[in-house]
Parts: C-alpha cells; structure tokens; sequence
C-alpha cells in the first residue's frame, strides 16, 4: 500500500480511536483518492458526510426494529453508485457508537469496492474461494476503527455458482454472527443483470435498492422491486439526483 498517514483523527469518530486490530491487517488509504472517488462519509467536515448519516440512522433504526445484522445494497442496472453507497454507508456505520460494520464485496463480476477504497497488494475473497486463504486472512480495515472489508480483486465468471457454495454461505454466517455490534453490508451485483443477488438475499435479513437517477426506467424499476418482493426490502435510494443540496433521496 501506499505510505500515507492513517485518516486524520477529526474525520472519525474520536471516542473509537483507540481500536487496536490484532488480528486483521491494517492499510492506509490515500484521503485524495476516497475523495476523488466521492467516499466521504469519514469526513465530517463534508456536508455529504451528514447525508450518508441520516441514511444510516434510518436504516438502522429499521434494523434494530426487527433484529436483523446483514443488508445487501443493489440496484436495477450498472451505473446506478450502488457500491459508493455501500462503501459509504457502512463507514457511517462504524462511526456510530457500539456498532463495527463489515463491507463485503459480492459483485464478484465486475468487483469495484477493491477500485474505489484503493486496496493493492492485498488478499481477497478470489484467494478465500480457491481456498488459498482462511476468513481472517483476507479481512482489511482501512484505517477507520471499527470498519472491515472483504474485497475481490478479480472477477469471477461462474459467480452465481461459487455464492451458491457451502463456502459461500458459511462465509455470510461468519461474517454476520462473529460479532453482536456488528452491521454486515453486501455489495451486491444488479439484479435485473444477473441472477447472483436471488443467490445471496435468502442468507441476509434486508435489501436496499438504488436507484440512478436517468439512468433506470420506470419499468425497471418496477421489475426490480418485484423481483424483490420477496426479500425485506428497508428502502430506496435515489442516487445522482441533481439537486443542490443533496446526491441521493431516500425514502
């Protein structure tokens, strides 16, 4: 990785500063590539930061309500900033006291998680599946307490297979219920794509769809909530809305 300092301590959460990893491997990202790549959430000084908080707030709320741990995040088509919402919130997510998140990267044909955070050099969910690596091998924290990410460096051509697995449903089970505080978010591929995301939603307790604004249609959007209708979907995000104040809607 690159030798850049740690997060600075005004942009996370002061009274997890002190988080020590023993066991995972700690890098430290390059602040003007999250920022180039619209990862702000860990900023507080940015006004999009306070945006991705209500958002967490919400979501949580609705998760506590029913006890759940894991949320997917998909949308209808690519393009849509699924995965900069998924990376986004669950670094809003670990902020929040008495709760970690761990980001988890399942759009195994077009991975972009590893892209957006800058992770080089680094195991990967490609080395957990071809059984090169353990669990704990592969897991990253960013430099931000309380966060872990499972990235996928390559991508995968059989994947609705391989999420098919034991191994992969035994790594869902882990990553979910090793820890009570924590948030599971899963970057999942389209759904109106692939079939990957109907592979993975039975084995995680709630879906949020994103939505891009002119990119997806309303009959699009209509098919991929119904496609959903079976899965406990917590919300919709509107993403690349072009307001003044805002980037997305939720509702």
């Amino acid at each position: 990785m690159n030798s850049q300092p740690p997060l600075r301590p005004d942009l996370v959460n002061t009274d997890d500063a002190d988080v020590v990893y023993t066991q995972t491997k700690t890098v430290n990202l390059d602040q003007a590539l999250l920022e180039n790549n619209r990862i702000l959430a860990f900023n507080k000084a940015r006004k999009e930061s306070a945006l991705f908080d209500l958002l967490r707030t919400q979501i949580l709320q609705k998760m506590e309500e029913n006890n759940w741990k894991s949320i997917a995040v998909v949308s209808p088509s690519p393009e849509c900033g699924k995965t900069f919402i998924s990376i986004n919130l669950a670094i809003s997510i670990a902020q929040q006291p008495n709760k970690s998140a761990l980001l988890v990267d399942f759009d195994l044909r077009r991975p972009k998680v590893a892209t957006y955070l800058g992770l080089k050099e680094t195991y990967s969910l490609n080395d957990y599946f071809s059984g090169k690596k353990q669990f704990n091998d592969i897991l990253i924290n960013p430099g931000i307490p309380k966060l872990v990410v499972a990235a996928t460096n390559k991508s995968v051509l059989k994947s609705s297979e391989l999420l098919s697995t034991d191994k992969a449903r035994q790594f869902i089970r882990e990553a979910r219920d090793r820890y009570e505080s924590r948030i599971l978010v899963v970057d999942l591929p389209p759904i109106l794509a692939v079939d990957d995301p109907l592979v993975v939603l039975p084995q995680i307790d709630c879906v949020l769809l994103v939505i891009g604004s002119g990119v997806n249609s309303r009959k699009e959007i209509l098919e991929a909530k119904r496609k959903l209708a079976n899965f406990n979907l917590i919300g919709v995000v509107l993403n690349k809305a072009d307001t003044e104040d805002q980037g997305y809607y939720y509702y």
